[in-house]
């Protein structure tokens, strides 16, 4: 892993339901990201925000999608982010709601092929987020990523064109608890590795993730995270629009950060869905912080203590 890291807002909102996630990244600086990498050893550069180009005039047939112009600027934009930051260093990504993960990761695959490397992708959240444009019901397009990197059908010329789609077999979603029928039917079709809270009830979250990684270095991958606050249990994380009851605990999401700064294979990071107006003084954006610290290889036994 590179010692140096790049902090790249992404300020995305259109994706979701309701408001707050644009103030997600500022939140993440006031949280004191970039010190706690700091004091990792890393070497730290803040690109500041990411803007979106230019919005095209696209009109969806499906009428409950809405913002897809906007979708389609910001992933314009963020895989341009994305690629370049990723050949420079670890690029960690603040967000904003889960439709900013079409552009990253659209843009992370594409610097793995440039590099002859194999890509994977860890979706740690509590919805798979496959959705197309055509299945949507809700039309928030923060349900679409996954389908559109991993070449989907149903986005067509209503979406930037892929490089480099993502392998489905080389995804692996864990914590999933809220899955519509049309998502859990197009999952096992395209064959994603999913693993939903039950498979962590029975049989810990340290095997799932251990046998995903072995995948990873067997195959020399790159692998990058996204981490949603909705994979974490409502009470411990409380600062999201999409909460849903019986998510991983403070300890088992530590586990797999821990896990995956062992591993050595994780090139980028997604930190997504914070939503600061629904935050109890930062406890969220804290507890976001202290996680990606655990990745970046802050042993458990230097954590802080905090008094909030």
């Amino acid at each position: 892993m590179t010692d140096k890291c790049i902090l790249i807002g992404a300020p995305v909102q259109d994706g979701a339901g309701r408001l707050g996630c644009e103030m997600g990244p500022s939140a993440y600086r006031a949280a004191g990201l970039r010190e706690a990498l700091t004091d990792l050893g890393f070497v730290v550069e803040d690109r500041g925000n990411v803007a979106p180009g230019p919005a095209c005039d696209i009109v969806h047939p499906n009428v409950a999608v809405h913002h897809l112009p906007e979708f389609h600027a910001w992933t314009r934009s963020l895989a341009e982010a994305a690629f370049q930051a990723s050949g420079e260093g670890v690029p960690i990504f603040l967000g904003g709601d889960h439709s900013l993960s079409a552009g990253t990761i659209a843009g992370l695959s594409r610097r793995a092929k440039a590099e002859s490397r194999e890509f994977f992708v860890l979706w740690l959240d509590a919805h798979p987020d496959f959705h197309t444009l055509e299945t949507t019901t809700s039309g928030n397009l923060h349900g679409t990523p996954m389908a559109y990197v991993t070449g989907q059908h149903g986005f067509g010329s209503f979406m930037p064109p892929l490089e480099a789609p993502v392998k489905p077999e080389n995804v692996c979603m864990i914590g999933l608890r809220s899955v519509d029928p049309a998502e859990r039917n197009a999952l096992r079709e395209a064959g994603v590795l999913v693993h939903d809270m039950r498979a962590v009830d029975e049989q810990g979250i340290a095997p799932l993730i251990r046998r995903f990684l072995e995948r990873v270095d067997a195959a020399d991958g790159v692998l990058h995270v996204s981490l949603d606050v909705d994979f974490l249990e409502p009470a411990i994380a409380p600062g999201v629009g999409t909460t849903v009851p019986g998510g991983a605990t403070f300890r088992e999401a530590h586990l797999v950060m821990e896990m995956l700064h062992d591993c050595g294979a994780v090139r980028s990071l997604d930190l997504v869905e914070l939503n600061p107006f629904l935050d109890e003084r930062g406890r969220t954006a804290l507890l976001m912080v202290d996680l990606a610290a655990s990745l970046m290889g802050r042993r458990i036994l230097d954590r802080p203590t905090r008094s909030f």
